[in-house]
C-alpha cells in the first residue's frame, strides 16, 4: 500500500472513530502533507528516526515556529502510531524525536475596558446583528472559534436554558453558560436569521447566503469590527477565549473553575492564565505603590 493511501485511511480513522472536526483533518492532513513531500519517493513506512529529525530540521529552517513544529510531529507521530497498531509499521520513527523548544509566551488579552470597547457598539444592520452575538457569545463563554461555528438551533450543541453545550477537543462536550448581554444579542439575532438561514440549515450563525458561516469569515468579521471600534490591538476569536478566562480568574481567584469553563484537560494548560492574573497585579502595585516608582 503506498503512502498516500496510508495517509488517507488515517484520516478516515480521525474522522470516523476519533470524531475529529474539519479543522483539525484539515490541519492533519496538511502536516501529513509535509511528511509525504520530504519522503519523496520513499515509503513511509522506511522512514527512520534520523530522516524524521532532519525534516524537523528543515522546518525549522525554513522558519516554521516552534509550536507549529510541535504540532506537525505530533500529527506525524499519530500516524505511525496507528500504522504500527495496525500492522503496517513496525516501528514509530518520530517517537523519540523532539520539537525545538518554544519560547514562553503568555497570550494576549483585551482588558475589561477594551473587551467592553469592543462589544458595547450597536449593530447597524443584519450582518452585524449576527456579529454582534458571535462576539458577546465567544467572550460570555469562552468559547474556542470550531465550537462556536458548530452551534446549531437546536439539539446537542446549541443555546438553551442559559447555557451553551459545545463539540470541544479530543470529542468532549462541555456545558457554559452564557451571560445576559450575550442572550440579548442572540435574541436580536434570530429574527434576522429566520429570514436569511436557507430551509432547513440547522446552524445558529449563518452567512448572507442563508448557510453554516465558515471560521475564516468569522475571523474576517471579527477583525472588521474591530477595526470600526478602532481597538488599538489586533483582535481575534482566540483572544475573546483568552480574555474571558483572564478576567473570570481575576475576579474569582477559582483556577480549577477555569479549567472547567475552558474544557482543558490538564490544569497546567488553564495555569497560564494565572501568569496573566500576576502580570495585572505588578501593574496595580507599579501604579498604586507610592515606594514601587522609580525615581
Amino acid at each position: 500500500m503506498n503512502s498516500l493511501s496510508e495517509i488517507e485511511d488515517y484520516l478516515t480513522y480521525l474522522a470516523a472513530q476519533r470524531r475529529a472536526s474539519v479543522h483539525t483533518l484539515t490541519n492533519y492532513r496538511r502536516d501529513l502533507s509535509r511528511l509525504q513531500a520530504f519522503a519523496t519517493t520513499r515509503a513511509l513506512t522506511a522512514l527512520n528516526a534520523h530522516d524524521i529529525r532532519r525534516f524537523v530540521a528543515k522546518l525549522h529552517a525554513g522558519g516554521l515556529q516552534a509550536r507549529s513544529i510541535a504540532r506537525t510531529l505530533s500529527a506525524w507521530r499519530g500516524l505511525y502510531r496507528w500504522l504500527v497498531r495496525h500492522g503496517r509499521a513496525e516501528s514509530n520513527p518520530a517517537l523519540t524525536v523532539r520539537p525545538p523548544r518554544a519560547p514562553k509566551t503568555l497570550p494576549k488579552v483585551l482588558s475589561p475596558d477594551q473587551a467592553a470597547t469592543l462589544l458595547n457598539a450597536a449593530p447597524e444592520d443584519p450582518l452585524e446583528l449576527r456579529d454582534h452575538a458571535m462576539f458577546e457569545l465567544f467572550y460570555s463563554s469562552g468559547l474556542r472559534i470550531a465550537e462556536l461555528a458548530g452551534l446549531n438551533m437546536t439539539g446537542d450543541f446549541s443555546v438553551a436554558d442559559g447555557e451553551v453545550t459545545v463539540f470541544g477537543k479530543r470529542a468532549k462536550t462541555r456545558r457554559v453558560p452564557v451571560g445576559g448581554k450575550a442572550l440579548a444579542a442572540l435574541a436580536a439575532w434570530l429574527p434576522m436569521r429566520a429570514q436569511l438561514a436557507v430551509v432547513d440549515e440547522q446552524a445558529l450563525f449563518v452567512s448572507q447566503r442563508g448557510t453554516r458561516l465558515s471560521m475564516g469569515m468569522i475571523r474576517k468579521r471579527l477583525e472588521r469590527w474591530a477595526q470600526l471600534q478602532g481597538m488599538p490591538v489586533h483582535v481575534y476569536p482566540h483572544m475573546l477565549r483568552h480574555s474571558f478566562a483572564s478576567h473570570v480568574l481575576q475576579s474569582s481567584g477559582d483556577l480549577r473553575a477555569v479549567q472547567e469553563l475552558l474544557g482543558h484537560a490538564s490544569i497546567s494548560t488553564t495555569q497560564i492564565y494565572t501568569h496573566l492574573d500576576f502580570q495585572h497585579l505588578a501593574k496595580v502595585y507599579d501604579t498604586a505603590h507610592p515606594r514601587a516608582k522609580k525615581s
